[in-house]
């Protein structure tokens, strides 16, 4: 076997588990799977996303962000038991299916002051859950 195949076929190997291992990791929305961190970095993110002025020039990214962090929110969390049932997460997923609801239907409209208000109540909800350890 000449020297030539020996490092294509190393080559080629490598690329494999390169390619491999970084398919492996679905995560595009930054959530790491621990529970606690990824529930406060979605609700940081989603009132970031609630607050920004409606002629923000990056308004539409943080929405973007903020929609696919929620989808994969509750995909990771929903079918978890141990978390499915703790009031931080039933409190959560409230407040994103209200969220993604109202974006789904209303797209880039300003958010009522109304849904602004009950969002901002749900997510102090969330973070006395957590702190509880609920």
């Amino acid at each position: 076997m000449s020297i030539k195949s020996v490092l294509s076929r190393c080559l080629a190997l490598f690329l494999v588990l390169t390619i491999g291992l970084m398919g492996c990791d679905s995560s595009t929305s930054g959530l790491s799977g621990n529970y606690r961190e990824d529930t406060l970095m979605v609700l940081n993110n989603l009132t970031e996303a609630i607050e920004m002025p409606q002629d923000a020039p990056d308004k539409s990214a943080v929405v973007e962000v903020a929609r696919d962090q929620m989808n994969e929110y509750a995909a990771r969390y929903r079918r978890n038991g141990n978390y499915a049932g703790l009031s931080s997460f039933t409190t959560m997923q409230t407040a994103v299916n209200s969220l993604a609801g109202y974006y789904s239907s209303y797209g880039n409209r300003p958010l009522p002051d109304k849904l602004k208000k009950r969002l901002k109540q749900e997510f102090r909800r969330v973070e006395i859950a957590l702190k509880r350890g609920a």
